[in-house]
């Protein structure tokens, strides 16, 4: 099986989805073959590659229940190598549902056992918190990236998120790694931007991926033609830092 990456921060609107769709497209235009699992109740990973959520399939919500096997739930994108298990607002239920199953941490890991060597990466967009579907997220994968935002309070409950990661790796998964700290929504005109940049690299030095994720309209534009960052407008800056972390990505797993 290919590497399984989560893309968490339990905090919201720091990039985790706008990072999951276009690193994904990214790497599958560097013809990589991916997987995105949508495993965020919300499902704007699956709206923003163009699959229309309102059309009920089976996806992450159906594959945790064990209902249905993967190859169910695989849905193909308008994007050459890149597929998608999409996700629907009734994975709100997963947690409620779950809670009295034996390893119920598993699901997901269970789940992908079965794909064996049918994609290079697996991308996992997590939901904004630190409940049971991200723990299954954290459980599965052998890595996780971390967007943070450059703005105030950008290292705010970071320190939760590193003890849930310390927590899983004692108990669910011994060899959990932190793929890379991603900084997004920089803005070189703004002193806090640079300053949150600083105080990030001090912290975690090369635990931080060199790319960083610039404030760029186009990226926020995407999503609502259901369209990656790349096949929108391929010279926005967006579409540039994505394709630059891609590319730091393959090199760090070589």
């Amino acid at each position: 099986m290919g590497k399984v990456i989560a893309i968490a921060n339990q905090k919201g609107g720091v990039g985790k989805t706008t990072t999951s769709v276009n690193l994904a497209s990214a790497l599958a235009i560097l013809e990589k073959k991916v997987l995105l699992i949508d495993a965020d109740p919300q499902a704007n990973a699956t709206s923003g590659l163009g699959i229309s959520v309102d059309d009920k399939k089976l996806g992450t919500y159906e594959l945790l229940e064990h209902t249905a096997t993967i190859d169910q739930t695989i849905v193909k994108t308008n994007v050459a190598h890149l597929d998608i298990i999409p996700s629907h607002i009734d994975l709100v239920a997963i947690e409620i549902e779950l809670v009295d199953k034996k390893e119920r941490e598993f699901m997901l890991k269970k789940a992908l056992e079965s794909l064996q060597n049918q994609y290079d990466f697996i991308l996992i967009d997590c939901a904004p918190s630190l409940g049971l579907i991200t723990l299954n997220a954290l459980t599965a994968a052998n890595s996780i990236i971390i967007p943070i935002q450059c703005e105030y309070f950008a290292l705010e409950g970071l320190g939760k998120l590193l003890n849930t990661i310390k927590s899983v790796q004692k108990i669910h998964n011994a060899d959990l790694d932190i793929e890379g700290l991603l900084l997004t929504m920089y803005d070189a005109r703004l002193r806090l931007s640079n300053q949150v940049v600083e105080e990030v690299k001090k912290h975690f030095g090369t635990m931080v991926f060199k790319t960083i994720i610039q404030r760029n309209i186009r990226l926020s534009e995407a999503p609502s033609y259901g369209e990656n960052i790349i096949e929108y407008d391929a010279t926005s800056k967006g579409a540039q830092n994505y394709l630059s972390l891609a590319e730091e990505v393959l090199k760090k797993n070589k």
